[in-house]
């Protein structure tokens, strides 16, 4: 039973452009959560949001980043727990960029669930997410 998530996108955008929607918090609040997200490693963040109807998790995920290489590869811990606290998880999120002729290819790699219904839930989350990722970077000037 695979339990990662990995995802990935096509952006008609450049490498330094998708960057900026992974690193500027007020670009990620954008598509993704509300944050104090800084590029520093070693630096502790976290993601939030409103507990939505029906949600199993609880609104604020802790983050730590692990690794920055501008405009090709990022990743933070995400370590969150469901809402009756019974689940946890101490998960790894990990960005790579590569450069395209047309654009960027962004993978999205996400590890470290212990569940399957973890695994799942998060993948349709990211693939949401970066619809919208891909709305908000679609509608900027190229």
């Amino acid at each position: 039973m695979q339990k990662e998530v990995k995802q990935t996108w096509h952006f008609n955008h450049s490498p330094q452009k998708v960057w900026e929607y992974l690193t500027k918090p007020e670009l990620i609040e954008q598509w993704l959560m509300t944050t104090n997200f800084q590029p520093i490693v070693g630096y502790k963040f976290s993601f939030s949001h409103s507990v939505k109807n029906k949600s199993d998790y609880e609104g604020t995920t802790h983050c730590e980043v692990l690794e920055v290489n501008p405009f090709t590869r990022l990743s933070y811990t995400w370590n969150g727990k469901t809402l009756d606290g019974i689940r946890v998880f101490n998960s790894k999120v990990v960005w790579i960029l590569i450069p395209k002729e047309n654009g960027t290819e962004l993978q999205l790699v996400h590890t470290g669930f212990s569940t399957l219904e973890d695994v799942v839930a998060h993948d349709a989350g990211w693939n949401i997410c970066l619809k919208q990722f891909e709305e908000r970077i679609n509608t900027i000037n190229q």
